[in-house]
């Protein structure tokens, strides 16, 4: 049996999952805090309790993330956007086109059937389109943050705010509540201008459908509801949109280990 392990070290959190002959066997993720190599290992050791293996008994461990050089126990690493179009297509083998929107940042990759990037585009800028944007939003309308998505969900339209930068997105919406608009109408302006964001650097890429959404920010179905109606696309979102980084990370160390390549 071959068992592998994928690392994701994330800014917000770090992912991992274990891998038995190329089936997930354990899923575990945990705060990166100021320490995040000692969170990482507390991670590492909870997967590997849950899925009933040994340090010893793991063949290869690759790690990704923008923080992957502080993984422990890796044995190499695969870029994130190589992660994502790996573990994209073995979730959705029609895949195409896989769009990561994490706490910082947000990411479209083209790929192939066998999983393989073929190009990508990422976008950095203020943290704008990713998730800390939809956090500071909700601050400034005093609404929890997983409140947000069924919120918007209830408003039949939204007034255009800036997405280009959290700082003056905030602004927009400061002044959309002094305007009295409704906190739905508010929330609902947020993820539009989040997916309109988004598609645009989609667009840049260009779209091959199907297309799955992935990272932490897929769970959102305000922002979910956004992008299929700015795309115009069905979008193929998985059960834990999360750990994909850590699924393709573990599913490249499986064809590595296969190959006899550390």
């Amino acid at each position: 049996m071959v068992t592998t392990v994928g690392i994701d070290m994330g800014i917000q959190a770090v992912k991992v999952v274990v891998l038995k002959d190329g089936e997930v066997a354990a899923k575990a993720k945990g705060f990166s805090g100021f320490e995040p190599t000692k969170a990482a290992e507390e991670v590492f050791a909870e997967a590997l309790k849950t899925a009933k293996v040994t340090q010893e008994e793991v063949s290869l461990v690759l790690a990704t993330g923008s923080g992957l050089e502080m993984a422990p126990y890796a044995n190499g690493s695969v870029s994130m956007m190589g992660a994502d179009a790996r573990a994209g297509v073995h979730l959705f083998p029609s895949a195409r086109t896989v769009i990561d929107v994490g706490a910082e940042e947000a990411r479209a990759v083209k790929c192939d059937e066998r999983g393989i990037m073929m190009d990508f585009v990422v976008n950095e800028r203020c943290a704008a389109g990713a998730g800390t944007f939809i956090e500071a939003m909700a601050r400034a309308l005093e609404v929890k943050l997983e409140d947000m998505g069924p919120l918007s969900l209830k408003a039949e339209r939204a007034s255009p705010i800036n997405a280009s930068c959290v700082i003056f997105g905030e602004s927009d919406v400061v002044s959309l509540i002094h305007r009295q608009e409704s906190k739905p109408e508010i929330a609902r302006a947020v993820f539009d201008a989040m997916a309109d964001h988004i598609s645009s650097m989609v667009h840049r890429l260009g779209i091959n459908p199907d297309v799955a959404l992935v990272g932490g920010v897929a769970k959102d179905v305000g922002f979910v509801g956004s992008l299929k109606r700015t795309l115009g696309l069905t979008i193929l979102v998985p059960e834990d949109p999360e750990y994909v980084g850590a699924l393709g990370a573990a599913l490249a160390a499986a064809s590595r280990a296969k190959g006899g390549h550390k």
